[in-house]
């Protein structure tokens, strides 16, 4: 019955997608079919769930052009409750979003995630879990610079079971270093829903440091977290903290990034895997 409401969702994104060159819908069929592995093998068994675990690097997409990415994010051990009334329970879901890029600039990217889903979760199944609009201001040609930096502006429309509030935002700020072959990137994040002021701020830092094997091949450790509000951080064992072993592929229409993430406190999802596949939608 899984695999079977994984496949209606992923046949919501193909409805969006079916006027796109074969080798992008390549690219959707094969997260469906990783997923769907890893659920075979895996069976069911404080914070939201989530459909993007990824450190931004202040790299954009070139002017004109438009990039379509596909977040997949299963967690066979993971928290057990909802972290409100009727919420999504993380543990044993498939979650993910759609991501579609457009250059502007050469210092601007607007993006939009749609549709943001979870292709199963206990007690709900597959279910669509609202959208997002961003707008990612960056240092123009980040990766020819060893300081670089920028800032992402994201807007939530929610459903009921994805969020406890219907609008929700985030602001992403992104500072970094190329020390070739090294590269570190800090993303202080703040989350609102838009109540409690600034001292509601919700706290989720993230950072990675990578070793570039060479122009196509990375490796890297990053670390995803929650402190809770600004105000007052939550103790310690009720904050999420999970860190990450990640592989980065850079091919010649299909980019790909993979990892699997374990967690170290109680308010952590235990293991969770990603996949991330991209590619241009209008390449020269």
């Amino acid at each position: 019955m899984d695999v079977v409401i994984f496949y209606y969702a992923q046949g919501v994104i193909f409805d969006n997608m079916r006027n796109l060159h074969k080798r992008h819908l390549y690219l959707l069929v094969l997260s469906a079919f990783v997923l769907m592995l890893a659920h075979a093998a895996f069976p069911s068994a404080a914070r939201a769930q989530t459909d993007e675990i990824q450190v931004y690097d202040a790299e954009i997409e070139e002017v004109g052009k438009f990039n379509v990415m596909v977040h997949s994010n299963f967690t066979p051990i993971g928290r057990k409750t909802a972290d409100f009334p009727g919420g999504i329970i993380p543990n044993d879901s498939v979650n993910g979003a759609v991501e579609w890029a457009y250059g502007v600039t050469p210092w601007m990217e607007q993006g939009l995630y749609f549709p943001v889903y979870s292709a199963y979760s206990k007690d709900r199944g597959g279910s669509l879990n609202g959208f997002k609009i961003r707008e990612l201001f960056v240092r123009p040609h980040a990766h020819d610079h060893v300081f670089f930096y920028g800032v992402n502006f994201e807007f939530s429309v929610n459903y009921k079971y994805w969020e406890s509030r219907r609008i929700t935002s985030e602001v992403r700020p992104i500072i970094g270093l190329h020390l070739h072959p090294w590269d570190i990137v800090f993303n202080p994040i703040v989350d609102t829903d838009y109540t409690g002021g600034f001292g509601n701020l919700e706290f989720v830092p993230a950072l990675r440091v990578a070793y570039n094997l060479n122009d196509k091949w990375a490796v890297a450790g990053e670390w995803y977290s929650d402190f809770g509000p600004l105000r007052h951080f939550d103790p310690l064992n009720d904050q999420f903290h999970e860190v990450w072993a990640v592989v980065d592929h850079g091919g010649k229409h299909i980019s790909v990034e993979t990892g699997v993430g374990v967690g170290l406190t109680a308010g952590s999802d235990k293991l969770t895997f990603k996949l991330m596949l991209s590619g241009d939608l209008n390449p020269r």
